[in-house]
């Protein structure tokens, strides 16, 4: 029999997957194992791999359409077999059993179109259901997407599906989480001192004051374990594991890549960790690991030549951490007012999770280690 390829769920809470390319047409021989096509998630993009050796028939969802998970969107025929009657992919069994009426849309067959149309439409943000085909039996053709887009006086583009989950997520969190903040200037001469010597070392000439931060929140996290916690059906849960979240600005928005067990690893080891996540976040190869499980966020825009900022809580967690930029700044030292290099911290709490005490004292311990980090990032 015909093998189906479902859309696979690759996050607990995925409900549809957007396909970006296939990798194989229609016709062509695949191998078990082979990369078929690229699916992106709410987070992701990864390759789908083919599930059986044969041809490529029945493709049954184009290039930048949204899939529910489940749902069979082609077949892989053994040698001597044939596509189904109607030749296009229907639903699987398991998908036909978790759908229910309201989202019958979501599994109807894609409109007949040009091979062009389609690509035209993906690239335009267009819905070729939405269009009256002049083609034979109605199908779409390009001049159909062409003149829809003349028609069309539309003045925004089309958001992608990581900026509408971000816009999601955090106007959840911002209507939910009830917020409250503690900034502070922290005297970093030292912290670049050791920067420094450290960049001279085999390994270690990609360190950034966020790789220092990342190693010196997971060490203040060990000592304050309340602020690595969570608020979940009305209690607090406490984070077995330490998992520290790297904001970073793409072009379809902001994504969290996460440092995991970030109080294990030396310092080294974050750096390379932190620059492999950031190169696969802005190339669109995180994989579905590389973004879950965080317990604490960072988000750096000292580049940017921001001072300061509030960041809003990246739920469930129970605090983000605002970095500014560094600056020359008078500060007292013994006694005595003289010229340091500073940087602002500025700590976002859940105070559901965390009290103004408890994340005093957090800020307090992440302040006194980054201003004396000797010991901790080896």
């Amino acid at each position: 029999m015909p093998t189906d390829v479902i859309m696979p769920a690759l996050g607990m809470a995925q409900e549809t997957g957007k396909i970006v390319r296939w990798l194989k047409a229609e016709g062509d021989t695949v191998a078990k194992g082979e990369p078929l096509m690229e699916v992106e998630t709410d987070k992701v993009t990864v390759d789908v791999e083919a599930p059986a050796d044969g041809r490529l028939a029945a493709v049954a969802a184009g290039e930048g359409e949204d899939v529910p998970v489940g749902q069979t969107i082609a077949l892989i025929l053994a040698t001597g077999e044939e596509a189904p009657a109607g030749g296009e992919a229907g639903p699987s069994n398991a998908e036909s059993q978790r759908r229910d009426g309201a989202a019958e849309t979501r599994g109807r067959r894609r409109p007949l179109a040009s091979p062009k149309a389609r690509r035209l439409a993906a690239e335009r943000n267009i819905d070729l259901a939405a269009l009256s085909g002049s083609g034979p039996r109605g199908a779409v053709l390009a001049a159909d997407v062409d003149e829809s887009a003349t028609q069309s006086h539309k003045a925004t583009s089309e958001l992608g599906t990581v900026w509408r989950r971000m816009a999601e997520r955090t106007t959840a969190s911002w209507q939910s989480v009830p917020h409250f903040f503690l900034e502070r200037a922290i005297d970093v001469t030292r912290l670049n001192a050791w920067r420094e010597t450290a960049r001279r070392r085999e390994g270690y000439d990609r360190v950034s004051h966020t790789d220092l931060l990342v190693k010196l929140a997971a060490a203040a996290l060990a000592r304050h374990p309340r602020v690595n916690a969570r608020w979940q059906e009305g209690t607090i849960v406490p984070s077995e594991r330490i998992h520290v979240g790297i904001a970073v600005a793409i072009d379809d928005g902001l994504i969290v890549p996460v440092v995991h067990d970030a109080d294990r690893l030396s310092l080294k080891d974050v750096s390379a960790r932190r620059v492999q996540l950031v190169e696969a976040a802005r190339a669109g190869r995180l994989r579905p690991d590389d973004v879950s499980g965080g317990t604490f966020t960072i988000s750096n825009l000292g580049m940017y030549g921001v001072d300061s900022f509030q960041a809003i809580v990246n739920a469930p967690q129970a605090a983000i951490l605002a970095v500014g930029r560094i600056v020359d700044r008078v500060i007292p030292v013994d006694g005595a007012p003289a010229v340091r290099p500073a940087m602002t911290l500025t700590l976002s709490f859940d105070h559901r999770v965390v009290d103004g005490a408890r994340g005093a004292e957090f800020l307090d311990t992440l302040a006194a280690l980054a201003e004396e980090p000797a010991g901790l990032v080896d």
